[in-house]
């Protein structure tokens, strides 16, 4: 694996037994993420509460993860989940100004798609910008249609969790900006597989989490808010942990942190932190650059497999229009889920597509056991 440490798969003990390719659903356990939970739950032993460590392991995470989106600690709120950090953006959102309406897209997940929807209730007008009818484009001049001088914000996917497809966020972002919108970037399929820049993207916010591509593990999110102390912005649902001053217990005022913080909830999940700080340092350890690199030969390869066997790739083959997902027509994709289980080949499905996500740990041989799961059921794969 070129610029990938010789021995990182003996990091990962699932991959000795299985060809795990289903990243975009939960990326693989590391020796150093268990031990960092056991590390955990061996203070929980021994000391009780601790919370003079606990604290602190937010502000570690907080630190590794602005350095992996480039930008200062102090703008990265970290939550639960993205639910979590975009409800609170969402009670946070002005209410005058002429500006009512939200921009969302059909390569949403559901939780943004639910929660702007939800915004109808208190009186948004929500627009969404339709594929095109080859179902993995979204055409700029659809954009063009629906962001006006009424759009307060536009929420868009960096990668598609259905197709895999990769957004270019920049004319997006350029077009919301010059009508005075405000641009929230879904990044959760997308982080840690590639390098991300927010100041070079201009976004004003980002969100993501630590279960996926970042191999940490559930009910660990974050949202990026740029130029925090600038935004006037502040959200009406939060916590304790949103306060100036987390330790001042004080219930008679309302003192909201100045930076992103603000949009924290209460008590985080301590032991989730644990193992979001290993991720993000096994992470940063190996490198973006080298991490892109190995998923994207991992998925050139796909690609040249599916097109060997005639199969159908929903995914564009270009690697600017992917992310670290192929897609793959079958005829009954979740029986083919089942059936490449039986011999330990782990993916995942959606939208009758069979999603094959690889990361820095997978190899050719995991291609291999792959195609060969395949080839075994070709009544169940249409061919172009």
């Amino acid at each position: 694996m070129s610029g990938i440490p010789a021995g990182l798969r003996g990091e990962f003990p699932l991959l000795a037994r299985k060809a795990y390719l289903n990243s975009c659903s939960y990326g693989a356990l590391s020796r150093s993420v268990k031990s960092a939970v056991e590390g955990y739950l061996e203070t929980r032993l021994t000391d009780g509460a601790r919370w003079d460590l606990w604290v602190g392991e937010l502000e570690n995470v907080r630190g590794r993860l602005a350095a992996l989106l480039g930008c200062a600690s102090e703008d990265v709120s970290v939550s639960t989940s993205v639910s979590e950090s975009l409800n609170s953006l969402a009670s946070a959102l002005p209410r005058d100004g002429g500006r009512d309406t939200i921009v969302v897209t059909d390569f949403d997940f559901p939780t943004t798609a639910h929660i702007w929807l939800a915004q109808s209730a208190c009186g948004r007008r929500i627009v969404r910008v339709d594929a095109d009818d080859s179902g993995i484009a979204l055409p700029l001049e659809r954009f063009d249609a629906l962001i006006d001088e009424r759009t307060l914000l536009v929420s868009i996917p960096l990668v598609c969790y259905r197709n895999g497809v990769r957004l270019d966020p920049a004319p997006i972002i350029q077009m919301a900006h010059a009508r005075g919108a405000r641009v929230v970037l879904d990044a959760y399929q997308a982080v840690g597989t590639m390098p991300i820049d927010v100041h070079a993207l201009g976004v004003d916010f980002l969100v993501g989490g630590c279960l996926k591509y970042l191999i940490g593990t559930a009910g660990v999110g974050f949202m990026y808010v740029r130029a925090s102390r600038a935004l006037p912005w502040r959200p009406t649902a939060g916590g304790w942990f949103a306060q100036q001053d987390i330790g001042a217990m004080d219930h008679r005022h309302l003192r909201q942190a100045a930076t992103a913080r603000r949009f924290e909830a209460g008590t985080p999940n301590v032991c989730g932190l644990h193992a979001a700080r290993a991720g993000l340092e096994q992470i940063l350890g190996v490198g973006l650059g080298a991490i892109s690199a190995q998923i994207s030969t991992l998925t050139a390869g796909i690609a040249a497999r599916a097109s060997e066997r005639a199969l159908q790739l929903v995914t564009p083959e270009l690697p600017s229009q992917h992310g670290a997902m192929m897609a793959i027509r079958a005829h009954d994709a979740p029986a083919l889920v089942e059936h490449l289980a039986a011999r330990d080949v782990i993916v995942s499905e959606r939208d009758g597509n069979l999603r094959v996500s690889p990361h820095f740990y997978n190899d050719e041989s995991d291609l291999d056991r792959l195609f060969e799961a395949l080839d075994a059921h070709p009544g169940l794969l249409p061919r172009v």
